[in-house]
C-alpha cells in the first residue's frame, strides 16, 4: 500500500476529498454572452475523469462587466445558470468529483481581448467592450480607458450580485464556491494601496482596504449552504514594492477564518505590469507554508508544480495540505493517473478506461 500523503483523503469542512491533488481554476475564454457552450463540456469533462479529488470550474463573473473577456463564463442570469446546468449534467452522469466554482469579478482588467487575439483592453465604444470600474479611477496599463471609481451604491450591488451567483451555485449542486480575489482582480484591487487610494472607509488603512473583500466573503457565505464550503484565492504578494505582500495576506487570511473560510488557496502576482516575479518550481509555496503557519485553516498551494515528487513533498512535508494544478493537467489530464502509479497508490478511473490499466501497475485502479 501507497505511503504517499498525496493521495490520502482530506476535508474541507464536511466535503470529503479522495485525494490531495485540486483541478485549479482555468478560463477558456470560450463562452457566449456568460453561456457556457460544449467546448466547456469536452474541457471539464475530460478533466472530471482525471482522478483528482476536487474539480474547480473556471472564474465565472457575477456581473456582466466583471468578465474579463467577452468570452468569460458568467454566472449572473437565469441563461447563465441554464447553460452552466447542462454541462454540470453531463458531467455528473460520467463522474461523481466535487465540482467547486469560482466566483469572480476582474475589475479594472475587464473589458480585454481573448489571449490569443493579443488581450489587449477593448474601449467601451468598441463592440467587445465596456466601461471597467475599480476601488479607485486608476487603469491596469497607462494610457488605457480608466475604470470607473465605485460608489457605496455600486458595493452594494455587487454584494448582491456575489451573494445571487452563490444562490445559483448552490442550485446547480456544486459541492464548494470559491470566492477569487487573487490576480489584480477587483477584489485584490481593493486590498492592494497600489490599486486602492480610496479615502473614504474602504481605502487607506489594511483594516479599510481589507473590508470590502471580507463582506463580500461574508455575503457568499450567508448565501451559499451552510454545510458546504467556501474557499478562497489570494495572491500572496503582487510582486511590487509598496504594494500587497505576504504579511497582509496572513492578515487576510486570518480575518478570513473568522468568518468561516474553509479554505485558502495561495498564488500571487497579477495586480501590477510592473511586477518582478521571482518564478520557478514551487516558487508560490512559501507563501502556502507562512499561512498555514499563521492559521489553522487548511491550504491549497499552486504554481509550477508539475512533478510527482515535487508534489508529494509539499503535502507530506506539510508546506500546504493540498496541491493544485492548472496548465499542467491541460498538457496531461491524467496526471493524478500517472502520479498514482509512481507511488504504487490507487485512483478512480471510469469503467470504459479500466482496460487501459498497465500490467505494471496493476493496483492503479482502486
Amino acid at each position: 500500500m501507497s505511503k504517499a500523503q498525496l493521495f490520502t483523503p482530506f476535508s474541507l469542512d464536511s466535503l470529503e476529498l479522495s485525494n490531495r491533488i485540486v483541478v485549479a481554476p482555468m478560463c477558456q475564454y470560450s463562452a457566449e454572452a456568460g453561456c457556457m457552450t460544449d467546448w466547456h463540456t469536452l474541457h471539464l469533462g475530460h478533466l472530471a475523469l482525471s482522478g483528482a479529488g476536487l474539480l474547480t470550474i473556471e472564474a465565472s463573473a457575477v456581473e456582466p462587466e466583471g468578465r474579463i473577456t467577452y468570452g468569460d463564463v458568467g454566472i449572473w442570469s437565469d441563461e447563465n445558470e441554464t447553460a452552466m446546468g447542462q454541462v454540470v449534467e453531463s458531467i455528473r452522469r460520467w463522474s461523481d468529483v466535487p465540482l467547486a466554482l469560482q466566483l469572480a469579478h476582474a475589475g479594472r482588467k475587464a473589458s480585454e481581448e481573448v489571449p490569443w487575439k493579443g488581450r489587449d483592453q477593448i474601449p467601451p465604444e468598441q463592440e467587445g467592450g465596456w466601461q471597467t470600474v475599480a476601488p479607485s479611477s486608476i487603469p491596469f496599463h497607462e494610457g488605457e480607458n480608466p475604470p470607473a471609481a465605485l460608489d457605496r451604491e455600486d458595493l452594494a450591488r455587487l454584494r448582491q450580485s456575489f451573494a445571487e451567483a452563490a444562490k445559483r451555485a448552490a442550485r446547480l449542486g456544486m459541492e464548494c464556491v470559491q470566492v477569487h480575489s487573487a490576480h489584480g482582480y477587483l477584489l485584490h484591487q481593493f486590498l492592494s494601496p497600489l490599486s486602492n487610494q480610496r479615502n473614504d472607509e474602504y481605502g487607506g488603512s489594511l483594516e479599510n482596504r481589507m473590508r470590502f473583500p471580507l463582506e463580500v466573503f461574508k455575503a457568499v457565505r450567508e448565501a451559499f449552504p451552510a454545510d458546504r464550503p467556501v474557499t478562497v484565492r489570494v495572491s500572496g504578494t503582487d510582486w511590487v514594492k509598496g504594494g500587497w505582500d505576504i504579511e497582509q495576506t496572513v492578515a487576510y487570511a486570518q480575518a478570513l477564518q473568522a468568518y468561516g473560510c474553509a479554505a485558502i488557496d495561495v498564488s500571487s502576482g497579477g495586480l501590477s505590469p510592473r511586477q518582478q516575479v521571482n518564478a520557478g518550481p514551487s516558487y508560490q509555496v512559501p507563501m502556502a507554508r507562512r499561512i498555514k503557519e499563521a492559521t489553522s485553516m487548511p491550504v491549497m498551494a499552486v504554481g509550477l508544480i508539475t512533478e510527482f515528487e515535487q508534489a508529494e513533498a509539499i503535502v507530506g512535508t506539510g508546506d500546504a495540505d493540498v496541491v493544485a494544478l492548472a496548465r499542467g493537467l491541460l498538457y496531461n489530464p491524467r496526471w493524478p493517473w500517472h502520479a498514482a502509479a509512481h507511488f504504487g497508490a490507487t485512483v478512480k478511473a471510469p469503467n470504459q478506461y479500466l482496460r487501459s490499466q498497465p500490467r505494471q501497475h496493476s493496483g492503479l485502479f482502486g
